[in-house]
């Protein structure tokens, strides 16, 4: 009887969030543990069909970049990386179209299948929804730096978006656009292309899957955890080189999805057991919200 009124108790509690994220869309980035180990992958698709039944509108966009690096050391290439972006030539755009299209994304849209008839990726006679230019960033001298076939984001079809949450689906998007120019595909940074997502399509929260808790105020310290935190106090966080590494860009583009009118983002760790829904739905959450 008490486990019965602890579950009730439970839903009790969910019950506002529930309401007011009825029909807005949440955009969730996958990555890390989240696409190393199955089952923790069926767990968090387990969150997101729980979230698409009580009405939100789910996005999903997920990495690749280890398995693509597995595939590439296999077929006896070095990666390279320049400014965190992977140098992307010809033969390197094959293997992460292949591993992104044909491997992850093909299991998270079966995973879906299998729990609920759910996901769809939305390319169309092999083009993806997203569009972008080509991505020429600078060295310190201000000398153009060539990366091949990297792009960052223009536009997107919002209508296969909206068509797709409406109809029930969760589109999975890999991190790839068709170039602008019409000159073929372009790998893109997957956390750029949530927060482009997440702006473009007015959605009411950003999520970011990682391998930490979230953001720590003392990167030496795991109980350092920060649960809200706004906009200036992540920006101070970064300029005090506190948030590096791989927490870096999820930061930056939490912040900019947050300018971009994004109501909340949020950085959690996707190995606990059903921490969308823990972050989601109650009112102390998992890890670390960023407002403005």
């Amino acid at each position: 009887m008490e486990e019965a009124i602890r579950k009730a108790e439970v839903l009790i509690e969910a019950l506002p969030y529930i309401k007011a994220f009825k029909d807005r869309m949440v955009v969730i980035k996958l990555g890390g543990s989240a696409l190393a180990e199955l089952n923790i992958l069926q767990e968090l698709l387990e969150d997101v069909i729980f979230m698409k039944t009580t009405g939100m509108r789910p996005v999903l966009v997920h990495g690749g970049g280890p398995h693509i690096t597995q595939e590439m050391a296999r077929k006896g290439k070095q990666p390279q990386f320049i400014q965190g972006h992977r140098v992307t030539d010809a033969e390197t755009l094959e293997i992460v179209v292949d591993v992104l299209v044909n491997q992850v994304n093909a299991t998270i849209l079966r995973e879906l299948e299998r729990l609920g008839n759910g996901g769809v990726n939305l390319w169309r006679k092999g083009r993806p929804p997203l569009e972008a230019e080509k991505y020429t960033p600078v060295d310190s001298s201000g000398n153009p730096l060539d990366l091949g076939y990297v792009g960052e984001l223009s536009s997107i079809d919002i209508k296969a978006f909206s068509r797709a949450c409406s109809g029930g689906k969760v589109p999975v998007i890999p991190p790839l656009a068709h170039s602008r120019r019409g000159d073929g595909i372009l790998n893109v940074n997957a956390d750029s292309v949530a927060s482009f997502l997440a702006v473009t399509l007015k959605a009411e929260k950003l999520v970011f899957l990682s391998n930490t808790h979230g953001i720590m105020l003392n990167p030496a310290r795991e109980d350092s955890i920060a649960s809200t935190l706004s906009r200036e106090e992540v920006d101070s966080l970064i300029q005090k080189e506190v948030i590096t590494g791989g927490m870096l860009p999820k930061a930056r583009a939490c912040l900019k999805a947050l300018e971009g009118g994004v109501g909340k983002a949020h950085i959690i760790d996707g190995r606990i057991p059903h921490s969308l829904l823990l972050e989601i739905f109650t009112h102390k959450g998992i890890g670390t919200q960023i407002v403005l």
